[in-house]
């Protein structure tokens, strides 16, 4: 029944996404923008070993592209709330589980498929990189839309409008790029600084895909990573479905 009532809901709603192609296409442009513009800066860069400048760089631009793409994924449930979408599905037997895993499943499948746009413009620009390794970013990809996709929604059913939510989705998620390092690895900030990220979940995520394109999977980084992907994205996805279901959803 579940996995019915979330194949019905992820078909609706990536059915929408497809009959918008620009939509698809626009949302990967600010990631291609740093990577055409703030990609060549990096090359004299001394990375202590780490990696090329784009092995650095792509695998901050993927988990960015996930953070700010799924932050805001909540606009579209304010919409449908004002159109009287949510209203309808209310009456419904849908699991409300279902009715947040389709959605998110679908935000997922958008941002893999504007990942791997982003990559093969990096390849073209000179990243080299392993399959496998270029496979684990996009599975990472996957588990930041879904957790962050989840809150989004959460937060939405709460504030319901959008002059609420976009103020609030900024406050969090800019400070969060910041101090993640997806532009640059901690390790080149100052101390405080450094020691202040390991407080964000995302630092964890883009430290293991950065190890994952340079061929080192079996590392702290990686472990890491693994953990507090799979631990966000089953909490926030625990916290989406209590809200869905006492919001009456």
């Amino acid at each position: 029944m579940l996995l019915h009532d979330t194949a019905l809901i992820y078909g609706r709603y990536l059915r929408q996404s497809l009959r918008s192609r620009f939509a698809l296409l626009f949302g990967v442009l600010m990631p291609l923008l740093y990577l055409l513009f703030f990609g060549p800066l990096l090359t004299d860069l001394p990375l202590g070993g780490q990696g090329s400048s784009w092995q650095l760089l792509v695998p901050g631009l993927l988990l960015q592209l996930g953070l700010f793409g799924a932050s805001f994924a909540g606009f579209s449930i304010i919409i449908e709330n004002g159109q009287g979408v949510v209203e309808r599905m209310r009456v419904t037997p849908v699991s409300r589980l279902a009715l947040l895993l389709g959605r998110v499943l679908r935000d997922a499948t958008v941002f893999v498929f504007q990942a791997v746009l982003l990559v093969l413009a990096a390849v073209l620009m000179g990243l080299r990189a392993p399959l496998a390794g270029v496979l684990i970013g996009f599975a990472f990809v996957a588990l930041l839309t879904v957790s962050l996709g989840s809150l989004s929604y959460a937060l939405a059913m709460r504030v319901r409008t959008p002059a609420e939510f976009g103020p609030t989705v900024n406050a969090l998620s800019m400070p969060s790029m910041l101090l993640s390092g997806l532009m640059l690895p901690m390790t080149l900030a100052p101390g405080w600084l450094d020691v202040l990220s390991h407080f964000m979940p995302f630092r964890y995520l883009v430290d293991a895909v950065r190890d994952a394109y340079v061929g080192s999977y079996a590392t702290a980084h990686m472990l890491y990573g693994v953990l507090v992907a799979v631990a966000l994205t089953a909490l926030a996805v625990t916290v989406g479905t209590r809200v869905f279901r006492t919001s009456g959803a």
